[in-house]
């Protein structure tokens, strides 16, 4: 868990949720939003299998030390550069790099270029688009029937690449880097699904689509899977790093999100644009008031608000201006049974939370409602 004490009181992300599925990279990605206000719940969706006891890796490795291919693509730069330290704890590193330095590298984009020339390697030729795309139309126009590729893979499916070169010819060589697995503890992963279907996440974001398609395989293992995927259809906002990540939630239908640059930064300057975007605001009493996850701002000023009060407000937002009678806002608390006093009861702490009782009127015998400003009565008359 990250420390609650580092999140400002108000920032961009302040009174949101987003849950965080990345197994590598997690407590930078929690930093980043915590320091832009988020609450961060962080459950890793897999764990990497550690490349010193993969055998799959030491078995491709040896293959191609024996065997030269004629190409050898590199995707990722912690990818390549833990294939090299792996090779080098097996004692392999040496005869790698030799066979390395005989065949035609490619290098997907300028981070992966940069990780070969550290191993004292010199690539053939590198996209400035870092697009796997690019690299296979390279591939394909070159000619691959006959020839043997092997392609450094560092977790993520990558799409028709292998099936279309082995299509036209080639024989591949897969060299998984970093295979995930699901994680050993389970009980963090079962959390952040339940926080997700209880809409107790404004956010729910991926870094690989390995973590995208674990998440989505434990909701079905526990019979949950419409219901995850009709959390993130309409509640709780799904966002990926890159298009590569989101495709095992599109093979869903499910609408996400993603930055132009495929990085932890730009992924959370969405965040800090796409939540507030969703966030209801109305003029109520003289103040603008701003219903996030889990607080309210009013005039700007950050109210956190307890869960039953928050289910209340939600209500009252539905229909602003309109009376709600006791008997709905009762339906509207978790886990509240008959008594309308239960009503009353968390109305009164939802009103000390505002730190402002005009907000919320009360109507004798009738119910409650949100003193919406007269001028805004005729915009929300029909919501």
């Amino acid at each position: 868990m990250y420390d609650e004490q580092q999140r400002p009181d108000h920032g961009p992300l302040s009174g949101f949720t987003v849950g965080v599925t990345a197994a590598r990279r997690a407590d930078e990605l929690g930093a980043l939003l915590q320091r832009r206000g988020a609450t961060v719940v962080h459950a890793p969706a897999l764990r990497i299998v550690p490349l010193a006891d993969d055998g799959e890796l030491l078995a491709a490795t040896k293959e191609l030390i024996d065997a030269a291919p004629d190409v050898v693509v590199a995707t990722t730069a912690i990818g390549f550069r833990g294939w090299v330290e792996a090779a080098d704890g097996w004692g392999l590193g040496e005869a790698l790099l030799a066979r390395l330095r005989g065949v035609e590298l490619l290098a997907r984009g300028p981070k992966v270029k940069g990780a070969v020339r550290a191993q004292g390697l010199t690539e053939e030729w590198s996209p400035s688009s870092e697009s796997m795309a690019e690299v296979l139309d390279r591939l394909l126009e070159e000619g691959v029937d006959g020839r043997r590729i092997a392609v450094q893979l560092h977790g993520e499916p990558l799409p028709g690449f292998v099936e279309s070169l082995r299509a036209a010819g080639a024989e591949v060589v897969p060299v998984p880097v970093y295979r995930w697995m699901p994680p050993e503890d389970i009980g963090p992963v079962d959390r952040l699904l339940d926080a997700a279907l209880t809409r107790g996440l404004d956010a729910l974001t991926f870094t690989s689509a390995p973590a995208a398609a674990s998440l989505l395989s434990r909701a079905e293992a526990r019979g949950l899977r419409p219901e995850l995927l009709a959390a993130l259809h309409h509640d709780v906002l799904p966002a990926c790093v890159g298009p590569v990540t989101a495709l095992p939630l599109q093979a869903h239908g499910i609408d996400t999100v993603q930055p132009e640059r495929f990085r932890l930064g730009p992924l959370v300057q969405l965040l800090c644009q796409e939540l507030p975007g969703r966030a209801r605001a109305l003029p109520v009493a003289g103040y603008r008031v701003e219903i996030r996850g889990h607080a309210v701002l009013v005039d700007g000023a950050l109210r956190p608000v307890p869960p039953a009060g928050m289910s209340l407000l939600r209500a009252l937002a539905r229909r602003p201006g309109w009376v709600v009678a006791r008997a709905e806002l009762l339906r509207a608390l978790p886990g509240s049974g008959r008594d309308e006093h239960a009503v009353e009861t968390a109305m009164a702490r939802l009103r000390t939370a505002l730190g402002s009782p005009k907000l919320i009127q009360t109507v004798v015998k009738r119910g409650y409602r949100l003193a919406l400003d007269p001028a805004a009565d005729s915009k929300y008359a029909d919501v």
